[in-house]
């Protein structure tokens, strides 16, 4: 989720850690090169984004610096982190895979394929390129503000959840932090303005609930800001005064760069229209594509996932329509008996405080029970350290519905399960359990702890098509685990998650490769799934501000199943569901088609074993 280039680290620094990189040549041992390439390539990416130290819970020591720094997300920081990109990508490309272990070369492999997209994204003169940053790598934009992207959005979180507080040195930190984070406010703010002089400009639907939800903070007394109540709780511990230390920089240094950020959407706004889709920005067609391969790490043109959507919708409703006639829903499509069932007052939660603290409560109750059942799944368990925490009210109107993500690698800092409780209508007693099994257990939660397995650089790189993929497939094991077994109607909200997503495919591609309007891509979703007006709304203002990303999920959940037939045909009575699923996350964040490999090379060991 990113401040002054003064308390940030300054361009000469950050270019001082790119030049500091190896050359491969000379060295007499390709694997020695390798890996001090790849720890250099670690000290690259931290010092870039020093949030990710903070994030993997790794900001002392050696990262101890960075815990007082943000990413610079001004013009000139964008750029040096373009250049820094193309210069280690040149010194990856350089590296002989075949003189690599296979695990080394993997490594490589997958480290020089998140840099080779990067540099692809950095081409675009407009955007917000976020494919190296550990917080945020899940998605990428065309614009450096919107309703779901900016340092708005993104830092009050991140410095609230990520940001650990033991001492006054940590405290002081955060203080700098909160400094930078005006920084960095100002810097995308110039960022706006030199690319809305390009006609890159938010829909005018997303510049109003943008600017709502800037106008919205800038209406509320600084002490109830997030950014402000996180530090005086937790420093008060240590100084009362640093309530007041954060308030006063609040008010000075914030304030006015929001003030600043919202004079300069609001300038832009008498020129926004309500074209939705990236298909009307400069190169348009072009970014799409390149958005779509960063999304699902596939060369899946926009035609074709068009109309993978289609089939997947048309495949999930199939097993879908028994359930909904068995339960008395027999009259309508799968769609309009689905938006039925969500009105029927069993399944709601209550309005209100109530509601809440009842969803609450129901999230903890499938965690454990899900949790009970994590040995029959998986022969490596790991702990699944996590808290489920409300997305802060003052950013949830453009927030998703929920997310999730693993703690720090060190174990001190839970992974959070964020729950968008801006109306309890959200959520209901049929969907909320596989929806925490996404997020949670075992999704994202349980394999993000997997990757703390890996070398550091390729636990601070994810892909969007794998995590999401066996988020979806995490659902599906809930299932085949039997926690619907007597409950049909939360199988129905099982298979009617997967349908969102086969929706997603359809309504993404249309709204950026065939200039569906956003009331077109709203309409076809609600009719098509079931889902509620307001869930889609929202949903479908993210794919206009996140092209590509909500493709990732699907694509990678067909992807992750097809291999796991492939297995199942190569193994026979060999195959071992468990052995399988410690394959898929043992293997670590991959591209598609590398994943492909690790469950080769898994097929193979299993026939020798």
């Amino acid at each position: 989720m990113k401040l002054s280039r003064r308390t940030l680290f300054q361009t000469t620094a950050a270019a001082a850690a790119v030049s500091a990189l190896p050359s491969c040549a000379g060295r007499d041992a390709p694997a020695d090169a390798a890996s001090d390439l790849l720890s250099k390539t670690t000290d690259q990416i931290l010092t870039l984004y020093p949030e990710s130290a903070s994030s993997a819970g790794i900001d002392h020591g050696k990262y101890q610096s960075l815990k007082a720094k943000l990413s610079d997300r001004s013009p000139a920081g964008v750029a040096n982190i373009k250049s820094g990109v193309q210069e280690t990508l040149a010194k990856l490309r350089g590296v002989d895979g075949s003189a690599l272990a296979p695990g080394e070369a993997l490594n490589v492999d997958v480290v020089r394929t998140v840099y080779e997209t990067a540099a692809e994204g950095f081409a675009f003169s407009y955007g917000d390129m976020a494919l190296l940053n550990y917080n945020w790598s899940y998605r990428n934009s065309p614009y450096a503000v919107a309703q779901n992207t900016g340092a708005f959005v993104e830092i009050p979180s991140f410095l609230d959840s990520a940001h650990q507080i033991e001492n006054a040195e940590d405290a002081d930190a955060y203080l700098a932090r909160m400094e930078a984070y005006a920084g960095q406010l100002d810097g995308e703010t110039q960022r706006v303005t030199i690319d809305g002089d390009k006609g890159v400009i938010l829909p005018n639907f997303l510049m109003a609930k943008t600017l709502g939800a800037l106008r919205g903070a800038q209406a509320t007394p600084v002490e109830q800001w997030g950014v402000v109540a996180s530090l005086a709780t937790r420093g008060g511990k240590i100084d009362s005064a640093y309530g007041e230390h954060a308030k006063a920089v609040a008010e000075t240094k914030i304030r006015p760069a929001l003030d600043r950020q919202i004079a300069a959407l609001d300038a832009l706004a008498p020129q926004a229209t309500d074209e939705a889709g990236v298909w009307a920005l400069p190169d348009g067609e072009a970014y799409y594509a390149w958005s779509l391969k960063a999304g699902t790490t596939t060369t899946l043109s926009p035609d074709e996932v068009h109309e993978m959507g289609l089939d997947e919708l048309a495949t999930i409703q199939a097993r879908m329509d028994p359930i909904l006639r068995s339960i008395g829903y027999s009259e309508g499509s799968v769609g309009a008996r689905m938006t039925a069932l969500g009105k029927d007052p069993r399944y709601l939660f209550a309005e209100g405080a109530a509601g809440r603290a009842e969803i609450m409560a129901f999230i903890e109750e499938k965690l454990a029970e899900i949790r009970a059942l994590m040995p029959q799944a998986f022969e490596t368990l790991v702990p699944g350290f996590l808290e489920v925490t409300r997305i802060p009210p003052d950013v949830e109107a453009g927030a998703p519905g929920a997310y999730g993500g693993p703690g720090s690698i060190d174990g001190k800092q839970p992974g959070h399960f964020w729950i968008n409780l801006r109306t309890t209508s959200l959520h209901n007693r049929y969907n909320l359990a596989d929806l925490t099994y996404h997020e949670a257990i075992p999704g994202h939660v349980w394999q993000g702890e997997y990757t703390f397995k890996q070398p550091l650089v390729r636990s601070l790189l994810a892909f969007n098509a794998y995590s999401e993929g066996w988020a979806l497939y995490a659902e599906q094991l809930a299932d085949e685990l039997g926690v619907y077994d007597d409950f049909p109607v939360g199988r129905l909200g099982y298979l009617q998650s997967l349908a969102f997503r086969a929706c997603r495919l359809v309504v993404d591609t249309g709204l950026h490769a065939k200039q569906w309007t956003r009331e077109q891509a709203i309409d076809w979703f609600v009719t098509n799934n079931g889902s509620s007006f307001d869930e889609v709304q929202g949903e479908v203002d993210r794919y206009c501000a996140w092209p590509g990303q909500a493709c990732g999920y699907k694509v990678g959940h067909s992807a992750i199943n097809r291999l796991r037939q492939k297995a199942e045909l190569a193994l026979g009575e060999r195959f071992d569901f468990r052995r399988f699923n410690d394959a898929l996350v043992l293997g670590g964040s991959v591209p598609m088609t590398v994943l492909t490999r690790v469950i080769d090379d898994y097929i193979a060991a299993e026939k020798a074993g």
